[in-house]
């Protein structure tokens, strides 16, 4: 008898990952297989691989569901699909850059890969990880379902059972579905390219039966407002996945000379220790140390920096020092190729330019990115904010969406524990001010403070443009709960032309450090015109010049920036014919590479900022 279900009905179904208590992380120092490379695919608009809409059931164990092979079983078995290698992609990348008929493609792709594994042991088990997939994942290994993930940035993994992977010939298949839904996180609209498909590594991860899942390992905050002491004392804990009674925690930093045992308590043991002699990281200074953390069964390695963050009063400071953050928003796209970025030199590149920009801080706008930008950050000492794309308009009265951003909170910061350059974490950008929104945002950053009290929890807020005294002021009620107070503003873009600024002010009610975390202009890269045309390199070096103007009369607790964007992106929002041509131009360096005019403005500011440190030091 045929089980009948509706298409509705269809999401509640299937085997699930929400809530990541299952989340390796520290990838990178587990045994693992890469299954990067070459993928074989199947294109599925209509999602005939998945479901019968005659019937309106699930293919289930169905032959023709695309998960199962597609090899026949003897010439008279009837297959309507097939993987072929005339149908290839690669893995990590999206699929909108790798073939000209997916560029504006939304909907579901079937990837296939093949692949062996000589030493499957059964005193071993495995799991499949993957960096993101954009956006809901079903995964399947030799016909049978492992789990399904939503959320196109987050890291997530199934165990594989015992007995499945096979040495030869196993059959893997992701189902990967990048549509946009009302209900989802991004909700239907969003100013960047909707790019689909596995756009991080997939790795078999191979541990013992009882491993260490996570750790986090970071300073504990001293006295509000104070440096840490000659000795810090750090904080944190252990996760051990299938925990034994009895089980030893050993922690080394060899650098360090330093060595502690500690009794494991349960999967979640809390640790603590003094760090006699530890040099703190900084931007100046980013020094990391090899931390080992092993069991009587396992063994991992991790580089770590302790500092501490926190805004205290009308600061930030960096190990108890005020900072101020030279910073720039980016996307993670490599323009010149119109792809999402992916791996360690689109990393390099990305917060290469950054650098040359002359900044000590990236906003990893709109969403986390991948863990080579932030381990990248670590070894270089640029400070990252992260942020979840709880973007625009949300259905923040849906209590299903709350949950599935605070999904994507946990997967973020769990990734990210133990980065020391990573100090703030976002929970949305440019929400409407509402009731229902405040609390839906009031909820996320509760959330990010128990899951981290170690850094600070913020957004990009909302702006009352003021008619009297020309003064705009950040009033958002969401204020109340941020540690920093950050904000969008495009005064000369949005609202007037540049020398607006002239005569702006900006104040906020709360006694806490401000950040602009938004402002630019377009300009086409290699259009040049009069400084008051539209979308001319000269437009948006008027506007740079006018804000840098503004900026040196800020009020005594702004403390940084983060102008919008590094380098120009792909949008399907902005469809100027002459100067847009589905690309966001905000970018100090256009969509082939070259910097415009109004880089050198922004490079000059923070040059001068870097000087009048450099001389208060002496």
């Amino acid at each position: 008898m045929k089980k009948i279900l509706t298409v509705v009905a269809l999401a509640f179904t299937c085997s699930c990952s929400y809530a990541q208590d299952s989340l390796i992380t520290n990838v990178g120092a587990r045994k693992s297989i890469s299954l990067n490379g070459t993928w074989q695919y199947i294109v599925d608009p209509y999602e005939t691989g998945f479901y019968d809409y005659r019937y309106k059931e699930l293919k289930e164990d169905n032959a023709e569901a695309y998960w199962n092979t597609d090899k026949q079983a003897d010439k008279t078995e009837k297959k309507e699909h097939g993987y072929t290698a005339k149908y290839s992609i690669q893995v990590p990348g999206d699929w909108n850059h790798q073939k000209p008929e997916f560029t504006y493609y939304e909907g579901t792709l079937w990837y296939k890969r093949s692949f062996d594994h000589e030493l499957v042991s059964p005193d071993r088990r495995y799991f499949l990880y993957f960096g993101a997939v954009n956006y809901r994942a079903d995964v399947y290994l030799n016909g049978k379902k492992l789990g399904m993930h939503k959320g196109g940035f987050t890291p997530f993994n199934f165990e594989v059972p015992a007995g499945l992977l096979k040495q030869k010939d196993n059959f893997l298949v992701v189902k990967v579905d990048n549509k946009r839904h009302a209900d989802e996180v991004p909700t239907l609209n969003t100013d960047w390219w909707n790019y689909g498909g596995i756009t991080r590594d997939v790795k078999l991860i191979e541990v013992p039966q009882s491993f260490i899942q996570d750790k986090m390992i970071q300073l504990k905050r001293p006295t509000p407002g104070k440096a840490p002491s000659a000795t810090p004392e750090a904080g944190g804990w252990v996760r051990i996945n299938n925990f034994k009674q009895g089980d030893v925690i050993y922690i080394e930093i060899p650098e360090l000379k330093f060595k502690k045992q500690v009794p494991a308590s349960g999967t979640m043991t809390n640790i603590g220790f003094k760090l006699p002699k530890v040099q703190l990281w900084d931007t100046e200074h980013p020094k990391l140390y090899k931390v080992i953390v092993s069991t009587r069964t396992d063994r991992v390695e991790d580089k770590i920096g302790f500092r501490t963050i926190e805004a205290f009063g009308k600061q930030v400071l960096l190990n108890g020092k005020p900072i101020f953050m030279r910073g720039i928003s980016v996307h993670g796209e490599i323009a010149q190729e119109v792809r999402r970025a992916a791996g360690s030199e689109d990393a390099k590149k990305l917060i290469g330019e950054a650098r040359e920009l002359g900044c000590n801080m990236v906003r990893l706008a709109h969403y986390p990115h991948d863990e080579a930008m932030t381990r990248l950050t670590d070894s270089l000492g640029v400070l990252v904010w992260s942020e979840i794309p709880v973007y625009w308009t949300i259905d923040f009265k849906n209590k299903a969406v709350l949950e599935k951003a605070k999904v994507q909170l946990n997967e973020m910061i769990t990734r990210d524990h133990d980065r020391a350059s990573v100090i703030i974490w976002s929970v949305g950008n440019e929400t409407p001010i509402s009731q229902t929104r405040t609390d839906f945002m009031h909820e996320l950053i509760n959330e990010a403070h128990k899951l981290d009290p170690t850094r600070m929890v913020s957004a990009a807020l909302e702006v009352n443009y003021a008619a009297l005294n020309n003064e705009n002021v950040i009033d958002d009620p969401l204020g109340a709960f941020v540690d920093l107070v950050a904000f969008n503003e495009y005064l000369g873009w949005y609202g007037g032309l540049p020398d607006k600024c002239r005569t702006t002010n900006w104040s906020t009610p709360y006694n806490k450090p401000l950040f602009i975390s938004e402002t630019g202009a377009g300009a086409k890269g290699g259009f040049h015109a009069d400084s008051l045309t539209r979308f001319s390199e000269e437009y948006q070096e008027w506007y740079y010049k006018e804000q840098v103007a503004m900026l040196k009369r800020m009020p005594d607790n702004y403390v940084g920036i983060s102008p919008w964007v590094l380098t120009d992106f792909r949008s399907p929002k902005r469809n100027n014919p002459l100067y847009q041509e589905g690309w966001n131009r905000k970018g100090l360096y256009d969509d082939k590479g070259n910097k415009k005019k109004a880089f050198y403005i922004l490079q000059s500011y923070y040059n001068e900022i870097k000087r009048a440190k450099a001389i208060k030091k002496k």
